[in-house]
């Protein structure tokens, strides 16, 4: 009977060694910087789904969503809340260029994204807008009145009445 062993490879050193042959092709040692070598990144970086980036702030009266969506048209970004979730959804198009005889590579974001954020209840869906402005999506989640911030003034009793009592 033959006796098998496998050895178990460590997962940290399976991502290091992937990360050297990544760090390789980049710095193509034969040309510096890697200027000829044109297909380091996978083909299927430029076809992938990609995410916006979102920044959240929250001030007394509403939660500002910003969300960094440059080259998508306008038309074609869909706002929806169903229920507590707030859906932003979008799809930027791949612009062929008609000038060059051949393209190198392609490395920005294409194709549909969406991303979807859960509401908490002192939000006023029906009161939501959204403003698109040179690549910037700013959505403006107003509070309900109950959940913004209202001061009490303190009164003070007269000395007499407090003495009394």
């Amino acid at each position: 009977m033959f006796n098998i062993t496998t050895t178990k490879r460590d997962p940290m050193l399976d991502l290091l060694y992937r990360l050297e042959q990544r760090m390789g092709r980049f710095f193509n040692y034969n040309e510096p910087f890697g200027f000829g070598n044109w297909n380091y990144f996978p083909e299927t970086a430029a076809a992938a789904e990609w995410m916006p980036l979102v920044d959240i702030f929250e001030e007394p009266d509403f939660i500002r969503l910003v969300a960094e969506i440059p080259g998508v048209k306008p038309e074609f970004v869909q706002i929806s809340v169903e229920g507590n979730l707030l859906t932003i959804k979008g799809k930027k198009e791949q612009v062929a260029e008609e000038k060059t005889e051949k393209v190198h590579r392609y490395e920005r974001n294409y194709g549909t994204f969406e991303r979807t954020f859960t509401l908490p209840a002192t939000v006023s869906p029906e009161k939501i807008k959204a403003v698109y402005e040179h690549g910037i999506l700013t959505v403006t989640l107003p509070k309900v009145e109950a959940a913004k911030p209202h001061l009490i003034k303190v009164e003070v009793a007269a000395p007499e009445k407090a003495l009394n009592k």
